[in-house]
């Protein structure tokens, strides 16, 4: 890969960071409204798949993709990828992330939940890229990858300091951590399908198709066993901003996809990570979702966060 590529590619990592964040802030205001995490996941879902369908519908490269991943899936050993079916299943991982972002960041602020979800996402990311999820293979541990993950993890665990006198608000902080884990192997997986629908853009837009179809499945068949032990969700908003949630997963779910292939899944997992503590801090000092002062240990974090991702990226980058 090409410096140029790199750079590229890592900048693309940090705006998908950013969407995360705001698509947090989006779900977690409907969740809240609609007083069911799962409902208001189920509608992220599938706005993003609704939204995926018409570009099915409209983009015949797109359904020649698809078309690929289903050949790769029934003759994995015929030449047409190495994919496997449960290599198709990273919108389960989504499904949970979503669902958390709907149940805890009205609670904690989109902040806290960001970090929780690096604290998952940084360790996570390195082990899937040296076991060789992703489409580039195993990737080695190095020195400045090791370094970059520690850092990740003292960003964090500055960034939540100030929460350790409310163990509430730290104990639901957990479901993030774990969502923050799927999130580094659904990644990999979603690039491996990437490659395996086409080279180009539109085997990103097929992954994203695949991951949505896959996480709205879930979503439905937790929502409906839901349903039968407990009342309703609240009324539909009538805020339209609400339903956007969707939309910034469809554009960061198939731009992931792409920008694996180029990067790897630890530097475009610190990437994000970026991208989202910054976001994150803005929301929250902006538009919070939760009553929770931004705090010098949040911008400490924040910062040290991106020492991190340029500990980790460089080397990449002069490859």
């Amino acid at each position: 890969m090409t410096r140029q590529s790199q750079i590229v590619g890592l900048s693309a990592a940090f705006g998908i960071g950013m969407l995360v964040a705001i698509q947090s802030r989006l779900n977690g205001e409907l969740g809240h409204v609609l007083a069911d995490g799962v409902a208001a996941a189920l509608i992220s879902f599938g706005t993003g798949l609704s939204i995926l369908l018409v570009g099915v519908a409209l983009l015949p490269p797109v359904r020649r993709s698809l078309a690929n991943v289903w050949r790769a899936i029934r003759t994995p050993m015929r030449g047409h990828g190495g994919l496997r079916w449960w290599q198709c299943l990273g919108g389960v991982a989504g499904a949970f992330l979503v669902a958390t972002q709907s149940i805890t960041v009205s609670v904690v602020g989109v902040a806290v939940f960001t970090v929780a979800v690096v604290a998952g996402q940084a360790v996570s990311s390195l082990v899937v890229d040296r076991l060789g999820f992703g489409p580039a293979g195993p990737q080695p541990y190095t020195t400045p990858r090791v370094v970059g993950a520690v850092l990740a993890l003292a960003a964090v665990v500055l960034a939540v300091s100030s929460q350790l006198s409310h163990p509430d608000g730290l104990l639901l902080a957990v479901l993030p951590a774990l969502g923050g884990v799927g999130t580094a192997v659904q990644q990999a997986i979603n690039g491996r399908v990437a490659r395996t629908a086409s080279r180009d853009a539109y085997g990103a837009v097929a992954a994203g198709v695949v991951n949505f179809l896959v996480g709205f499945v879930a979503l439905l068949v937790v929502f409906l066993a839901d349903l039968t032990m407990r009342t309703a969700p609240h009324h539909l908003p009538s805020e339209p901003w609400l339903y956007f949630g969707g939309a910034c997963g469809v554009i960061f779910i198939s731009a992931a996809a792409a920008v694996v292939r180029v990067v790897g899944v630890f530097v475009l997992g610190l990437g994000t990570i970026a991208g989202q503590l910054i976001a994150s801090l803005f929301i929250d000092l902006f538009v919070p979702a939760a009553d929770k002062a931004v705090t010098f240990p949040v911008v400490g974090g924040t910062l040290l966060a991106l020492v991190a991702v340029v500990v980790a990226a460089v080397p990449n980058l002069r490859r």
